[in-house]
């Protein structure tokens, strides 16, 4: 079934659909989906950028195409959660869908598409209101939807584990700080500040490491590779000290590093 051309009313199922074909399926019908402005290319990115650098996230992408059953297909703008690196429509609705909504969206067709996910198992959709003030509206099963203001918080419990500022999926500049919390915190780093940290430390114990090894060799205590290896890789700090003070006085090197 070709992209270029329009389809007939259907009903059609999933498999019909290729790949860049521009239409998703609900109840089998064709829902033409048409390219992206340059306001929502620009945010779709930025906003995909936070949610997939979630410490908690190990799946995420951008219009992948959701089939839950055969007469439906669904390609949220940004999906996290269920998407398996693997050909073809993915089985199943992704945890969190988001959605970017400009000028000109059709209401009732998005409505639509957010009732189709929610019946199918998503826990939370994300719309982002481009046009007018900047906001978030939430859809969650069960629950009315509410607006998250542009100062406000986001989270997806059992999702992601940091909240995303809104600002983070509309301004480049805080997406973009969203994005190194999250990628530091997957490297066991809280912030930036403790990267910084570590580098001081690291200069500290670098610095005892050298002048324990220049001690012993003023004193002519030769070392063999297996203690300087054992002295340079060592990184704690009290460790060091006391090896620092112990090279003044010790015999030897084996006396040295008996204690540990």
């Amino acid at each position: 079934m070709s992209g270029d051309r329009m389809l007939a009313p259907g009903p059609f199922h999933a498999d019909q659909l290729r790949s860049k074909d521009p239409y998703e399926l609900s109840s089998g019908h064709p829902v033409l989906c048409l390219p992206t402005g340059a306001r929502g290319a620009r945010t779709n990115l930025t906003g995909a950028a936070v949610l997939d650098s979630d410490p908690a996230v190990y799946e995420a992408g951008v219009d992948a195409g959701f089939a839950p059953e055969p007469g439906t297909l669904r390609a949220p703008d940004v999906s996290v959660g269920n998407v398996p690196d693997a050909p073809g429509w993915i089985t199943g609705v992704p945890p969190l869908a988001v959605e970017y909504a400009d000028l000109g969206q059709d209401e009732q067709t998005l409505a639509d598409k957010i009732a189709d996910l929610l019946a199918h198992g998503t826990r939370h959709v994300w719309v982002v209101r481009l046009s007018g003030p900047r906001r978030v509206e939430i859809h969650e099963p069960g629950a009315a939807p509410r607006v998250v203001g542009a100062d406000g918080v986001l989270s997806a419990p059992g999702v992601l584990q940091n909240p995303v500022p809104v600002a983070a999926l509309f301004d480049r500049d805080a997406a973009h700080s969203a994005t190194l919390r999250n990628l530091l915190q997957r490297r066991g780093y809280e912030s930036l500040e403790d990267v910084l940290a570590e580098g001081r430390r690291e200069g500290a114990e670098r610095g005892k490491v050298e002048a324990v090894l220049s001690v012993l060799e003023a004193r002519g205590l030769a070392l063999t590779d297996a203690q300087r290896d054992l002295i340079s890789s060592c990184r704690d700090a009290a460790t060091l000290e006391r090896w620092l003070r112990g090279a003044v006085t010790a015999s030897s090197v084996e006396d040295l590093l008996r204690d540990r």
